[in-house]
């Protein structure tokens, strides 16, 4: 079944359950943002790569309006729900300045392996000592999940996708221990491991990019 979903393209990727904080300032977002919050409606950050919307998204809640400022502009906090595949897209949505589309939720698989989320943990654990990386990992009794350090170990914005696109847990596991087995914390941080991990909480001022 299809739902009719507003949109806000960003050159990011948002998993389900994260927080992001958001600063938003340009007019036809700033709408989104007000009917978000009066009406309750729920929105959709699809991914743009060099120019192109990718289809596999995540739909967001508006949790607070953090901050508003006299020319209209806010702070604000969401969260990440489900998955979603776009299958339609439309630059204005209809009597909105904003864009909408027409969206597939997907069946994600949540329940993901202790034993390897302890490995994985162990091993991101011990990168972020050789990194001196410090930030805190909830352990798998505490609830652990793939998302929760999958902005945080290096991937780019194309892996982030491709992670975002993995719907079996099985898969999210093999994708992340693999990313870490090929890591090399000894020769320094190219990845900005520490630099992402110092902006988390922030809120992000992205223009939305043209495509």
């Amino acid at each position: 079944m299809e739902h009719q979903l507003a949109l806000f393209p960003l050159q990011l990727v948002v998993f389900p359950g994260e927080t992001l904080n958001l600063h938003i300032f340009e007019p036809r977002y700033r709408q989104l943002i007000e009917d978000a919050d009066r009406e309750g409606i729920r929105f959709g950050i699809p991914t743009v790569i060099d120019g192109r919307l990718r289809p596999v998204a995540t739909e967001v809640s508006l949790t607070e309006v953090a901050k508003r400022y006299p020319s209209g502009e806010s702070d604000v906090r969401t969260r990440g729900e489900r998955i979603f595949y776009l299958t339609d897209y439309d630059r204005i949505a209809p009597g909105k300045p904003y864009p909408g589309g027409r969206v597939r939720y997907l069946p994600l698989e949540e329940e993901e392996d202790p034993a390897i989320n302890a490995r994985i943990v162990a091993l991101t654990l011990e990168i972020y000592r050789q990194l001196k990386v410090g930030r805190e990992i909830r352990t798998v009794d505490e609830g652990f999940r793939t998302y929760d350090i999958a902005h945080y170990v290096g991937f780019t914005l194309e892996q982030e996708y491709n992670f975002l696109t993995l719907i079996a847990a099985a898969d999210r596991q093999r994708y992340l221990l693999e990313h870490l087995g090929q890591m090399k914390p000894h020769l320094g941080d190219p990845l900005r491991i520490r630099e992402r991990a110092l902006l988390n909480g922030h809120f992000k001022e992205l223009r939305p990019p043209d495509f």
